[in-house]
């Protein structure tokens, strides 16, 4: 007859799940599936970023720099200041909106089948459990 080892105290039982599900995120970040969709938000970020920023400080340098031009008048009360102002409101709301239809036509599917994948794969590692 053989006697049964010492039971994994529970604590230890979970640690080794976290560790295996560790293990399936780490795989899953260095996936190509994950790559792509990671390629796919900076390719959109990084030059809208970077535009926006311009056109930002393009704003307040002009402002600072040629408050004449600024204040020069395009239709009765309003300024160049101004339509540069509402400009950057417009950019603003045009580029969220960029970004909301960039994301929901180019990551939004592909990310969301790699987040299912995921979660099978660490329901399996963790036993079932949910």
């Amino acid at each position: 007859m053989s006697t049964p080892g010492p039971e994994v105290p529970a604590a230890r039982r979970r640690e080794t799940g976290t560790a295996a599900a560790a293990q399936i995120y780490l795989e899953v970040q260095h996936s190509a599936a994950f790559q792509e969709v990671r390629s796919r938000y900076r390719r959109f970020v990084v030059p809208a970023a970077a535009g926006f920023f311009v056109w930002y400080v393009a704003y307040v340098v002009t402002a600072t720099t040629a408050p004449g031009l600024m204040a020069r008048p395009v239709a009765g009360a309003v300024n160049v200041a101004l339509l540069a102002g509402l400009g950057q409101f417009l950019s603003t709301f045009l580029l969220t909106w960029a970004y909301a239809r960039h994301a929901r036509l180019r990551r939004d599917r592909a990310a969301l089948e790699l987040r299912w994948d995921t979660q099978e794969l660490t329901r399996g590692a963790k036993g079932g459990a949910s």
